[in-house]
């Protein structure tokens, strides 16, 4: 589990993206953006963010203390983000460390580590 700063890091890449002219115009657009199937699901590992299209379902199976902290987090972020402090210094990549660097991160500036995970744009 990530600390409330590294959740609200890994949101505001997102939004980040958002407000990127090389990114889609909404939250929904970037976060389904890669490629899907003929049956509109997303290709393994061919998307942007890869909880999105890691093959599990996205419907959690039990609803507890920590998606309750995770929906509250993703509404207050989406409600009041015109008033937050991007402690991503504009990210709109990131990966953990928990695996290898990818490919695209030697072509991006680090502008942060939070928790697990290296913030670039």
């Amino acid at each position: 589990m990530e600390s409330t700063a590294g959740q609200l890091a890994v949101a505001q890449v997102t939004l980040n993206r958002v407000k990127s002219k090389h990114y889609p115009n909404s939250v929904c657009e970037v976060v389904y953006e890669g490629a899907h199937t003929i049956n509109g699901f997303p290709k393994r590992d061919r998307c942007q963010f890869s909880w999105y299209c890691d093959g599990k379902g996205d419907e959690p199976k039990n609803k507890g203390k920590l998606w309750n902290t995770s929906h509250s987090l993703a509404k207050y972020v989406l409600t009041r983000q015109r008033d937050l402090i991007d402690i991503t210094d504009g990210a709109t990549h990131y990966y953990a460390t928990y695996i290898d660097a990818p490919r695209w991160a030697r072509q991006k500036r680090i502008t942060t580590s939070i928790d697990q995970h290296i913030f670039f744009r």
